[in-house]
């Protein structure tokens, strides 16, 4: 679920839709699970915006969306 929300929101920020993955790592000994976002090298800045502001709000809804499912989660661009 948490991933499908990552996919959705870069999907819609990059030119190059077919180039948006996600990997998702276990969770670590503090129960934080990493996902990780790869995008197109065109298309990074347009992910991380100006100051990393994009990025920065990013990782707000996902986290807003893991408290509602109970998880604690971190976002990695890649």
């Amino acid at each position: 679920m948490m991933k499908d929300l990552l996919i959705t929101i870069a999907s819609a920020l990059v030119e190059d839709k077919t180039a948006v993955e996600v990997t998702v790592d276990e969770p670590n000994e503090e129960n934080v699970v990493v996902y990780h976002l790869h995008v197109g090298s065109e298309d990074m800045g347009r992910v991380i915006g100006k100051q990393g502001r994009i990025a920065k709000a990013i990782r707000t809804v996902m986290r807003a969306g893991a408290v509602r499912v109970n998880e604690k989660i971190a976002v990695e661009i890649d």
